[in-house]
């Protein structure tokens, strides 16, 4: 029920809801309560149904993890949807203990970096394009794989975070089956699918780790 709600509501903002859809259903929320709820909402899921997911919902989620910010704009970010669950041991490995959820789930994403930047040095805009390494590939990958996981949320879909890097046991599997470039890192991997319900999300509000002006 409650995902119900959360589905027409998302439905009401995008389609420009006023203050009242009519005289007898409650007040819109407006677009900053909506985003806070997403957040807080957010929630690490690891059950799906097993139903499908539309290539269409894919490319919008796609889309919002494409929408982080960027140091520089570098925009280093590749993405590689999968669906075969057959290919899944050889692509993460026997030994990956998330290999039950992803086979589970209506897709695998797997968030890619290019770890390096090709451009003119920052103090010469003018001379010649050199390659060298991006520093901030993985805050930049960070950043889109959260957005991702809210608009999975904001739509009524599941997702969960699972980390390849830094882990070379799990990352490297990953790079030879999918015939990665050299310079190009698996992130992580998101199961993304329809939630069973069973996971919930967590209250991480602590207040005694604000501080303010100083330690």
């Amino acid at each position: 029920m409650k995902k119900s709600i959360l589905l027409i509501t998302a439905a009401l903002l995008a389609a420009g809801c006023c203050d009242t859809v009519n005289d007898e259903q409650p007040m819109c929320p407006t677009t900053a309560e909506a985003t806070i709820s997403t957040i807080m909402n957010r929630k690490s899921v690891r059950s799906f149904t097993g139903e499908a997911v539309a290539d269409s919902t894919i490319t919008q989620l796609l889309r919002a993890a494409m929408a982080a910010p960027s140091g520089r704009n570098i925009q280093p970010w590749h993405y590689v949807v999968l669906r075969d669950t057959t290919r899944y041991t050889a692509i993460f490995g026997e030994s990956n203990f998330n290999l039950p959820i992803f086979k589970a789930a209506a897709a695998v994403v797997v968030f890619c970096a290019d770890t390096t930047v090709t451009a003119p040095p920052r103090d010469n805009p003018q001379a010649e394009a050199v390659t060298r390494p991006n520093g901030l590939w993985r805050d930049d990958l960070g950043a889109s794989t959260e957005n991702f996981l809210l608009a999975a949320e904001a739509v009524g879909l599941g997702a969960v975070w699972t980390a390849l890097y830094p882990y070379p046991e799990r990352y490297m599997p990953v790079k030879e089956a999918l015939l990665l470039p050299d310079n190009v890192v698996p992130y992580c991997a998101v199961p993304l699918g329809v939630p069973t319900g069973n996971d919930q999300p967590k209250d991480k509000w602590k207040p005694e780790r604000v501080h303010y002006e100083r330690w």
